[in-house]
């Protein structure tokens, strides 16, 4: 029996070593050029809904991240709907793609070269709801590439834009402004500039922003 018991801390020991060097390893690097010096170009990310909104909402998300799939898949259209396209709320997306995901950085540049030409947000459904090559491990870029093709974007253009990287250093301003907000993981929510502690669900949502629309009356 005494021996069993040892066997049981020997497990735990190895098993919490696994852990604490899962925690250390060195994150994975990106396939594309090293991190361009952030943009000051003064942009804040694309938006969704009207300018009059009371209540903006700030999304720091990685393209990458199966969170933020599953929240830009599930509770998203049910927040366009009930919140946004009532006028309710506007929707800004800040890019935050994290250092362990190869792609993310990749993923939120086609996003900015699709808005490039006007379909950022059609980009970023693309990147969500096929978000299969987020598992594989494969190079995306000419997965990326169809989804362009399939937008209907001029492909010349959008090839220029991601072999130029044109957008990168828009991508670490953001990521540079999320740092200094505080973001730690992705999706990550700020109500009006306050950080957001709550479930990221639609109803959570439309919970806080009709006790928020009934205080602004």
């Amino acid at each position: 029996m005494k021996g069993f018991y040892l066997l049981l801390v020997g497990v735990a020991v190895i098993g919490g070593g696994v852990l604490w060097y899962g925690s250390q390893r060195t994150p994975a690097p990106a396939p594309s050029a090293p991190v361009a010096v952030a943009a000051a170009d003064g942009f804040r990310g694309y938006t969704l809904g009207s300018d009059s909104a009371a209540i903006e909402i700030t999304e720091y998300s990685d393209f990458e991240c199966p969170f933020c799939a599953s929240f830009a898949t599930v509770q998203m259209p049910v927040i366009r709907e009930q919140l946004i396209a009532t006028g309710k709320v506007r929707w800004r997306y800040r890019d935050f793609p994290l250092p362990t995901h190869a792609y993310s950085r990749f993923a939120a540049l086609a996003a900015q070269c699709a808005g490039e030409q006007g379909k950022f947000w059609e980009m970023h459904d693309q990147l969500f709801t096929n978000h299969q090559w987020a598992q594989t491990g494969k190079n995306p870029r000419g997965l990326f590439r169809e989804f362009a093709r399939g937008l209907g974007l001029d492909l010349d253009k959008y090839d220029a834009c991601m072999d130029g990287q044109r957008y990168a250093g828009r991508v670490q301003a953001s990521v540079q402004e999320g740092e200094a907000r505080g973001v730690k993981g992705t999706p990550s929510f700020y109500v009006n500039g306050r950080p957001y502690q709550g479930r990221s669900a639609s109803d959570d949502f439309k919970a806080l922003v009709d006790s928020l629309t009934k205080k602004h009356k």
